[in-house]
């Protein structure tokens, strides 16, 4: 059997798939104050025991919970002599360009930890000073007496020569063994000297707590009996081994939420849909990707924390290319200073929660909303739900406010909370330059099933599918991924007159490293698969577009083709192109496939009666209809090929799948929810 567990704002979910493609699935509260605990506790409230298990796949919230709550350890930095400053100097671009009390995001390392050691490389990674060891002793007896906890390493160029990187990296475990090193040349081979520092910096930040929760995590999965095959799933959208995810933490920043955008390629290429508005809505956060023609794009542009007002920190690894914001069930709803109606980006968490959780939450949320309109019944809760004190909660921070009845104000939360969902799924469509018709929402998490009809009557999508496990289909995802590692490499060439030789040399040698970590991973040659990608812009460009490249040795004559293939790209991505222009390479991308054996998913049973009676009707209002009678179904008793038209809504015990007036649901032959909504626009 095979296991998956990922760590949500608000719950713990685990998804197993057994021989038979038979799906089964566990929710519990997560635990943030340990949270290897709500791992553990997810496990036992699941009823698996150790010996069904023979892989364990694990989603994690711990790195990027430490860097946004800044509770990582303490930072020393070692720099090239005069760019000690590079953190606080970073970009000019400014994204609040009229903002006069705009300020730079505050680096992660105070200026008096950051010190300069003498050596230089230039441009082309030749060493023009040797490094100095004296500099490193002087810096490591500051660091002691400041009681730094972590050391990040980078130097200037070192993505194109690690020389100096890994001789300071030796001199500094030989003086210091006991202290955590991250150096820049092992997670990063890509140019861009601030972007590279910041992301070896937070890498070092993060690296002790990574290491600890791991090592904890590790600990308690061996008393329970589970020991073989344990991987942490990556930022890339494959998993890794527990070792490896200890070194580089960093590549776990997105860890939970790239599986669902993964899990819902994966689903498509099941059912025969490759372009893909994957829409995932958890307790905290609502997150979307655009999956065309099949394929998750991955970028090393990702930042955390970026908005429309500030700068944010970049993190130049892997991601899958994610807009994720602040609106999920928990979400709180209030009222600014100028009297505007909000939800989010403030939650209410796992602890207290909602105020239907009973646990103490006063201020109402979207769960509530979505609560007193009907769409959600209080009969699927854990705890008995006190409808009184949800409505008071609504009306009191609320309804009351805008003199306004309570349905009003509920529905005012839905419509906000819709808006900043439909602002981020824009994002990765229309403003991309994608016609959201073209696609297929695919809605999952807790909250993706109750919002999606309403956003897709809005966007223009035509088709919606509720995966079968909705509520914990991120751990879904999780099942269906690969072993992953990626190479990224600055690899600066003109493509006139462009050595053929030394690039094929080149590409052979990352296919040679990177086949040595599968092999220490116990990943056999034959099951490994790589496929490469190089970034191409027009030569004096700032701005680059990927375009994937043909396996083998690459000749004269492919390149010609790749020639054609970027005037066509860019024109796309930019809406022009420069054939007379010169083009040139920017990067190199491998990316490494370790493939394992993927479950094959069970058929449901086919619908014995084509209109089965709905286990109740209920009042559910809606903004243009008011309150209105809708048939309920209970997810589980609908077999395939069952039918319903909207209105009408379809629970499960972690969420409902909401149908409007106008669109028509029907259950597939794998017991997925696909739901045309008949919109032409």
């Amino acid at each position: 059997m095979r296991v998956a567990t990922d760590i949500g704002g608000t719950f713990t979910d685990l998804v197993y798939v057994d021989h038979e493609g038979l799906i089964g699935y566990a929710k519990a509260n997560t635990t943030p104050s340990n949270f290897e605990s709500g791992v553990i506790d997810v496990i036992e409230k699941s009823g698996l025991s150790s010996d069904e298990i023979d892989m364990f796949i694990h989603g994690s919230t711990v790195v990027i919970n430490t860097l946004t709550e800044r509770t990582g350890v303490k930072v020393g930095l070692l720099t090239t002599a005069g760019t000690r400053d590079i953190l606080e100097i970073g970009r000019g671009n400014r994204p609040d360009l009229y903002n006069f009390r705009f300020q730079k995001p505050k680096p992660f390392v105070e200026r008096h930890l950051r010190r300069e050691v003498r050596e230089r490389l230039d441009v082309k990674g030749n060493v023009i000073t040797g490094l100095s060891r004296e500099d490193i002793l002087q810096a490591l007896d500051y660091f002691k007496e400041e009681k730094v906890e972590a050391i990040a390493v980078c130097y200037l160029h070192a993505y194109l020569n690690p020389t100096h990187e890994i001789e300071t990296k030796q001199l500094i475990l030989e003086a210091w063994p006991e202290v955590s090193v991250t150096v820049s040349s092992e997670i990063i081979k890509e140019w861009r000297e601030y972007e590279r520092t910041n992301t070896t910096v937070l890498n070092a930040y993060v690296k002790p707590i990574g290491e600890q929760y791991i090592d904890r995590l590790a600990g308690r999965l061996d008393r329970l009996g589970v020991t073989d095959n344990r991987y942490i799933m990556q930022s890339n959208g494959g998993v890794t081994t527990f070792g490896h995810a200890k070194d580089v933490p960093i590549h776990m920043v997105e860890s939970g939420p790239v599986a669902g955008i993964f899990g819902a390629a994966m689903l498509g290429e099941m059912i025969g849909e490759k372009n893909i508005i994957a829409f995932d809505i958890g307790g905290t956060t609502a997150k979307c990707s655009l999956i065309a023609n099949g394929e998750v794009k991955v970028t090393t542009n990702y930042y955390i924390e970026k908005t429309e007002k500030t700068a944010g920190y970049p993190v130049k690894v892997p991601v899958v290319d994610i807009v994720e914001i602040g609106n999920g069930g928990g979400s709180i709803a209030w009222i600014d200073e100028l009297g505007s109606l909000k939800v989010g980006p403030q939650s209410a968490g796992a602890m207290p929660g909602p105020v239907a959780y009973g646990n103490g939450g006063k201020q109402p949320t979207t769960t509530d909303a979505n609560l007193y309109l009907g769409r959600l019944s209080e009969k699927n809760f854990e705890n008995p739900v006190n409808m009184d004190e949800v409505t008071q909660a609504i009306n009191r921070y609320v309804a009351d406010p805008f003199q306004t009845p309570t349905e009003d104000g509920a529905m005012g939360i839905i419509d906000i909370a819709n808006s900043n969902m439909l602002n981020a799924l824009k994002l990765v469509s229309v403003r991309k330059g994608y016609d959201p018709q073209e696609f297929t929402l695919v809605a999952f998490g807790g909250g993706g099933p109750m919002h999606a009809a309403e956003l897709a009557k809005e966007l223009g999508v035509k088709k919606i599918i509720v995966p079968n496990a909705a509520s914990v289909f991120s751990a879904w995802g999780m099942l269906m991924t690969d072993l992953r590692h990626d190479d990224i490499r600055t690899y600066n060439r003109n493509l006139q007159g462009i050595d053929l030789g030394e690039l094929n040399e080149t590409l052979s040698e990352m296919e040679t490293e990177s086949m040595r970590q599968f092999n220490q991973e116990g990943m056999e040659q034959s099951r490994v698969v790589f496929t490469r990608y190089a970034d191409f812009r027009y030569v004096g460009q700032e701005h680059s577009v990927q375009l994937p490249l043909p396996s083998g040795i690459l000749d004269e004559r492919q390149f010609q083709d790749i020639k054609s293939e970027f005037h066509d790209a860019h024109e796309k991505a930019y809406s022009f192109h420069l054939k007379e222009n010169e083009i040139e390479m920017v990067n190199l991308h491998l990316v490494g496939l370790g493939k394992v054996n993927k479950p094959v998913l069970s058929r449901v049973e086919a619908h014995r009666e084509p209109n089965s009676k709905p286990k109740e009707v209920r009042n559910v209002y809606f903004r243009d209809g008011g309150w209105t009678e809708v048939r309920v179904y209970d997810r589980e008793s609908l077999g395939a090929g069952f039918t319903v038209d909207g209105p009408a809504i379809v629970e499960e015990p972690n969420t409902s799948t909401l149908l409007i007036s106008g669109q028509q649901l029907q259950v597939d032959p794998y017991g997925n929810l696909i739901i045309e909504t008949g919109d032409e626009k």
